[in-house]
């Protein structure tokens, strides 16, 4: 009887001290991303021949080289199905090799070869992934820098939509 309310002691010490964990984690990557996001650019969108269509727009920046970006491509993808995405590949070859990339990965979202760090530099990223919601009126609304959720990407595009 003592040896099972140890036990369940113990179990109860090691749960709290994961959510703990898990607590310090997300607010230590929040912070971290609400430093990275304090210097990008914050004009309105302006990407030539792209079209928002009265609706908000995701502009994902992202790398084939970048691990976290290969973790967050499902979701990407996933928001793509519903919502307008633009990605931008930022120094990753040709477009051949970041189609092959999307292609072995079950990708289909569509991208802009940034080759030379062009769209990068001029919407100020230099962390990836970084993802920027813009609402119909081009005006930026929301910037995560780092691994955002799927749930978060569309909660921040359905709040961007209404």
């Amino acid at each position: 009887m003592l040896k099972g309310k140890i036990i369940k002691n113990r179990l109860k010490h090691y749960i709290k001290e994961i959510l703990s964990f898990i607590v310090v984690v997300i607010l230590v990557s929040n912070l971290v991303s609400y430093y990275q996001a304090r210097t990008l650019n914050k004009d309105k969108f302006n990407i030539p021949n792209i079209s928002l269509n009265g609706k908000p727009i995701l502009v994902h920046f992202w790398a084939t080289w970048c691990p976290t970006c290969k973790l967050e491509a499902s979701n990407i993808q996933n928001i793509s199905k519903s919502y307008n995405v633009i990605t931008i590949a930022v120094q990753s070859g040709s477009d051949k090799e970041i189609q092959k990339y999307l292609d072995d990965n079950n990708l289909d979202f569509k991208f802009i070869n940034d080759k030379n760090s062009d769209y990068a530099k001029k919407f100020k990223v230099d962390v990836f992934p970084t993802t920027l919601i813009y609402d119909k009126n081009k005006n930026l609304i929301f910037s995560e820098v780092g691994y955002t959720s799927t749930l978060g990407l569309k909660l921040r595009m359905w709040l961007a939509d209404n």
